[in-house]
């Protein structure tokens, strides 16, 4: 009888064993369309995952969206002045000096915005997260696990 009680309970605790991969690695084990042997090579770094000498981003759209405004806030000194300048009450020409000074002059061209997040949510709107995001390609994928969409970007 000992045996039986001791069979079921290794049953129950095969069945109850979390899943093997993330739902982050899942994801991008589905864009990259890799099987559960690939899965097991991809390598995390926080939100980094790395598959065959390849880096992606994967993340939410919270995180994404956050993430991209990151981006958008270290670096609008790089931004076009026009589009700048249309966030500001400042001159294009203003930036168009800001921007001679490169990345020194970001703190500046960041007070002379006038909503850092209605300038954020334009930029993406103009150009999409994965211009900010992906620096391979420039490009958002989305897939689907669990009932939850990741943004997956290359970044290499």
């Amino acid at each position: 009888m000992r045996q039986v009680i001791q069979n079921e309970t290794d049953t129950r605790k095969e069945n109850d064993k979390p899943d093997l991969f993330d739902d982050k690695i899942r994801a991008l084990g589905k864009h990259l369309d890799l099987n559960n042997e690939d899965l097991r090579m991809i390598e995390e770094n926080g939100d980094y995952l790395y598959f065959d000498d390849r880096e992606f981003l994967v993340l939410n759209d919270d995180e994404a969206e956050e993430k991209a405004k990151e981006y958008i806030k270290d670096s609008a000194w790089a931004f076009n002045a026009s589009f700048l300048a249309s966030h500001s009450k400042a001159d294009e020409d203003v930036f168009k000096c800001l921007s001679e000074k490169c990345e020194s002059s970001n703190d500046a061209v960041l007070s002379l915005i006038d909503d850092f997040d209605h300038f954020a949510e334009d930029a993406i709107a103009s150009d999409g997260r994965g211009h900010f995001m992906s620096s391979y390609d420039g490009h958002e994928n989305i897939e689907e696990v669990a009932g939850t969409e990741y943004y997956i970007y290359r970044t290499n």
